[in-house]
């Protein structure tokens, strides 16, 4: 409201429309409450059973941990558990343990594409069906898999009311629109008929599966850590978020289509973003291995804590290393980016580890490796013995894959080095992270937040979600023709108890 000429806000109270009341003051403009639980789409939160539209997304070899799916749980988010890259063996007694700890609480589990070991991503999702899994993150996918349907449709009936129950749910993780369109579709009639004939599901089941979506709900990852297209946020979701509504309009889904945002989302003003774009959700990922609960390293965390936007770049990645397919990692502290591109330099030049000038072999045995390289196929010929026999027997008929394999060693223990925090390793650290890290640091200087020891991911959660209902409540002020100093509405870390309080 206007007093002595100066704009001033003032919160409760009532306002009276019209002239004629005593002592009555000018109203400039007025701000509707905004709850963080209600931002992104309602029924997003509904349909999942939360309090808040936003996800802790998904990082290999359980990097997002059961704690921090177990505290994003009970603070009313959904946290997944990054099973890529882990042993099914221990990928079960982390479904095991989450099942026993959360109970009804939601929480899921991520499902990476594998195009080199069909048969690991075959029987992650056996083992999600047989632990009844009922939300997957399914990311990295380059293309539809037979697994990865098999999962969704499990289980899926026509109810009494008519209506198609669907108990797995899928949530894809995409930065291209021809996948997205993949995910929105029903399910390939060639995968129905290949579930079909193997009795993973009847024929009226296929029918019905022809009248839902694969998913319902897809991430539009924009320049995120690990597997990314750098797509830029901003040109990547409402083009996304379009196509949800047009083959909403073409397949008359009784659903709603829904797109979340992830990637650069790490700060109260990039969440704000998101949600006035038209976000249902928000997903984050590289901020929350800074937290406390990640399954990373304490020397990891403090490399993140000092992590700006330019510190990260592109290298090859393990899973997809032949295809040159490339992660977003940290830089800063770690040569491994400049080491692991040397080696795919190296793979696209020669035809073989006996290929390898005399000079340069003797390099990487001394400076990557630490071992002759004869050796370094030793240990991965028993690894893939147990894993994957048919990589070996590639491998033996096939000189370059062995290459591969000897080189996809060193970029997998880059990752395991990081996260057990092997200090005599620390120059080959991979540490998979976005250009949010970076916004984050330099939102959270000077406050609680700054030390590592105080980043608590449900903390870091509130927060971002506070700032951003506070955010959206100064642009509908400023919408009203209202001039506000950014440096006073600019929201600042608070402790939880500070934040609950509002809340309550």
């Amino acid at each position: 409201m206007e007093k002595g000429g100066t704009v001033v806000p003032r919160l409760g109270g009532v306002v009276r429309l019209g002239a004629g009341n005593p002592g009555a003051l000018p109203v400039a403009g007025y701000a509707p409450p905004c709850l963080p639980e209600n931002l992104g789409d309602p029924s997003f939160c509904r349909d999942l059973g939360i309090r808040f539209p936003y996800v802790g997304g998904s990082m290999a070899k359980g990097i997002s941990s059961a704690a921090m799916a177990e505290e994003l749980g009970r603070a009313g988010m959904l946290g997944f558990f990054g099973a890529a890259g882990l042993p099914l063996a221990t990928v079960s007694e982390t479904a095991d343990r989450l099942k026993a700890s959360l109970g009804e609480i939601p929480f899921g589990f991520n499902l990476i594409h594998s195009p080199h070991e069909p048969e690991l991503e075959k029987e992650l999702a056996e083992l999600y069906i047989k632990k009844g899994i009922r939300i997957i993150e399914a990311s990295a996918f380059l293309a539809l898999t037979l697994p990865l349907v098999r999962y969704r449709l499990h289980g899926i009936r026509r109810a009494a009311d008519g209506t198609i129950v669907t108990p797995n749910r899928i949530i894809a993780k995409v930065s291209r629109e021809e996948l997205a369109a993949k995910f929105f579709a029903p399910a390939p009639e060639k995968l129905l008929r290949a579930l079909v004939a193997n009795g993973s599901i009847t024929a009226e089941q296929a029918e019905l599966a022809a009248l839902v979506p694969l998913a319902q709900d897809v991430t539009a990852e924009a320049d995120s850590g690990g597997h990314t297209d750098n797509r830029p946020a901003l040109a990547l979701f409402p083009t996304i978020n379009a196509l949800a509504a047009k083959l909403q309009r073409q397949y008359g889904y009784s659903c709603r289509l829904r797109v979340g945002l992830g990637g650069g989302v790490s700060t109260p003003a990039s969440a704000a973003a998101a949600f006035s774009m038209g976000a249902a959700y928000v997903v984050t990922g590289s901020v929350n291995q800074a937290c406390v609960e990640s399954g990373t390293s304490d020397t990891v965390r403090t490399m993140l804590a000092g992590t700006r936007q330019a510190d990260v770049t592109m290298a090859p990645a393990a899973d997809m290393f032949e295809m040159g397919v490339t992660v977003q990692v940290l830089k800063r502290g770690t040569m491994f980016p400049m080491r692991a591109q040397k080696l795919y330099e190296i793979y696209r030049a020669c035809n073989s580890l006996d290929d390898i000038p005399a000079a340069e072999r003797e390099k990487l045995e001394k400076t990557l490796f630490l071992a002759p390289l004869a050796d370094i196929w030793r240990d991965t010929r028993a690894f893939f013995e147990k894993r994957d026999p048919a990589q070996v027997e590639r491998a033996e008929r096939d000189p370059k894959h062995l290459m591969a394999l000897v080189f996809r060693w060193y970029l997998g223990m880059a990752a395991h080095w990081a996260k057990d925090g092997l200090e005599p390793r620390r120059m080959d650290y991979q540490v998979w992270c976005g250009p949010a890290m970076g916004a984050f640091n330099e939102w959270a200087s000077g406050s609680f937040l700054d030390a590592p020891g105080n980043r608590k991911v449900e903390a870091v959660a509130l927060n971002i979600l506070y700032g951003a209902a506070a955010l959206n409540r100064a642009n509908f002020l400023r919408s009203q023709g209202i001039e506000l100093r950014m440096d006073e509405i600019a929201p600042q870390p608070l402790e939880i108890a500070q934040i609950k309080e509002y809340l309550c």
